[in-house]
């Protein structure tokens, strides 16, 4: 159903429902039900969902942890957490959170015991029976990535994975959702898509991305083949280099376990940042199905040309944060955050230069870069256009005249913003960069929906656009694999250390420059 626009601009609220669809009755059974991602995001997102986008009459949550706990306890942390982390002008008044806390159900279990399954399928089943959620299941993985292949093992032996038939001849559905990271590098990812195949089908499985549920990254599809103006300049005769930076302003904080583990080209590159890259570069989707679109994805990545040893010192630059100020705020190095060896060489900061070699953008270089304790939280993206063939104006017209860059911005002020030159007025024939600028809360009038709202929302009713297919996961490994495997070769030192509050080492700086170019921070 289409947004309904005023005439001051302002849009009533938007519809998270695809061309008026509403989802079945079904259970949403989270598993790690009482950690953090439940707690501030999963649960918020689930009770936004019931209270402004109505669910059908069925609808239930079956929480699946190993804490001792009743209905009426998860109840009163479920809604404890809801009016924490539930923005003010979303909080649920007294009677909402009521209804909302009747549909919520505990099962108490380890994760790896057999009775623990058969003890959630009896509630699962009772919850058919008396609610008519008609045997539709949501399993939502909101634990630890090393208990992905245990509980979709026990789902399978307890039966869980299987839809069953009901009204004749229809079946009911059952879908799993899992979290990032896939793997921790090729072999881990594949080994990990074989024992969810063993269980579930691959049009049952949903690999989340959060970032594939931000609204602006939905909309580079929108912004490319919605209009006439930009795709035929979209290639390698017209775009000089693109840049995509996701900064992060804070340290690891509490992740040193894992981030010990992936570091930030695990964290960052291998999922968020590739998924950026494929929608900004694919072909044009015959058709906007799932599939189609995860076709063109999966090309683009099959087209970047695998680093080898040598290319490692010329193309990568690692770095680690040290001590610095971030916004006024002291920042203590990586190595003294807790849980972090103080040897550590674990890079905190990536800045990589990848190719695409295919015919749209063959020589086309793309600059990323990601890094924890940055000067500001930004994920951005850039297409710097080919200066005009001749320069008319004379040097000293054009002063710090640069070439026309279109950025898009994904978080946190979602927007779009064109850089061309323009006559300073007056007689004189000076040029001055302005920009055109558009921002989504600005132009209309609403607050972009949460990525994981939009996300859950999709899987609710069995749409899979947005989310990660089997061998894109693959293919993202192989590209990343190929990395890490150069850098096994490299020493100590090349991990550079940078100060907090900065834009990275200066090596990183060097890296585009030696071209003869330069970062455009955000």
């Amino acid at each position: 159903m289409p947004q309904e626009v005023h005439p001051a601009g302002s849009l009533k609220q938007h519809t998270i429902w695809q061309d008026g669809q509403m989802p079945e009755p079904c259970t949403v059974v989270i598993f790690g039900a009482t950690g953090d991602l439940t707690q501030r995001k999963l649960l918020p997102t689930l009770a936004h969902l019931f209270h402004d986008h109505p669910l059908p009459e069925g609808f239930s949550v079956v929480a699946f942890a190993r804490r001792p706990m009743n209905d009426e306890q998860w109840r009163g942390l479920a809604l404890d957490s809801i009016n924490k982390y539930m923005p003010d002008n979303d909080k649920l008044d007294s009677d909402a959170q009521r209804a909302f806390a009747q549909r919520m159900y505990y099962c108490q279990s380890d994760f790896n015991d057999r009775e623990g399954y058969q003890k959630l399928a009896d509630i699962l089943d009772k919850l058919d029976r008396e609610k008519g959620t008609e045997g539709n299941r949501m399993y939502y993985l909101a634990t630890p990535p090393t208990l992905d292949s245990e509980i979709i093992f026990q789902l399978g032996g307890a039966g869980l994975a299987r839809p069953s038939g009901h009204n004749g001849d229809e079946e009911s559905w059952r879908r799993i959702v899992i979290e990032k990271p896939f793997g921790r590098d090729l072999a881990s990812a594949k080994k990990l898509n074989r024992e969810i195949a063993r269980v579930f089908r691959e049009n049952q499985t949903y690999r989340i991305d959060h970032y594939m549920g931000k609204e602006t990254v939905q909309n580079l599809l929108a912004f490319r083949f919605a209009n006439g103006i930009f795709e035929p300049l979209w290639n390698q005769k017209y775009i000089d280099h693109v840049q995509i930076v996701v900064a992060e302003s804070l340290g690891i904080g509490s992740r040193a376990e894992y981030y010990e583990e992936s570091g930030a080209i695990r964290d960052m590159i291998q999922n968020h940042i590739m998924q950026v890259l494929c929608l900004t570069t694919m072909e044009a989707p015959v058709s906007f199905d799932a599939d189609s679109i995860r076709d063109e994805k999966v090309k683009v990545m099959r087209a970047i040309p695998l680093l080898l040893a040598e290319d490692a010192a010329k193309r990568t630059v690692r770095g680690q944060y040290t001590a610095g100020v971030i916004n006024g705020q002291p920042q203590v190095g990586y190595k003294e955050e807790k849980g972090v060896s103080p040897d550590s060489q674990t890079e905190t900061y990536v800045a990589l230069k990848l190719f695409i070699e295919n015919w749209r953008w063959a020589d086309v270089p793309f600059y990323i870069r990601t890094g924890k304790a940055l000067p500001k939280r930004s994920t951005e993206m850039t297409i710097q256009f080919k200066r005009v063939p001749h320069m008319l104006y004379k040097p000293s017209e054009t002063k710090g005249l640069v070439p026309n860059r279109l950025t898009i911005r994904i978080q946190p002020d979602d927007g779009i913003s064109l850089k061309f030159a323009a006559k300073v007025p007056g007689a004189a024939r000076h040029l001055s960069d302005v920009d055109m600028n558009f921002s989504y809360t600005e132009a209309f009038g609403i607050e972009s929906p949460d990525a994981y709202e939009r996300l859950i929302a999709d899987c609710m009713i069995g749409d899979s656009t947005l989310f990660i297919r089997r061998d894109e996961v693959e293919t993202s490994w192989r590209v990343v694999d190929s990395i890490i495997n150069a850098w096994k070769n490299t020493p100590e030192s090349a991990v550079h250390p940078y100060k907090a509050g900065s834009w990275g080492p200066p090596e990183a700086d060097a890296l585009i420059q030696n071209d003869g170019r330069e970062w455009d921070n955000p």
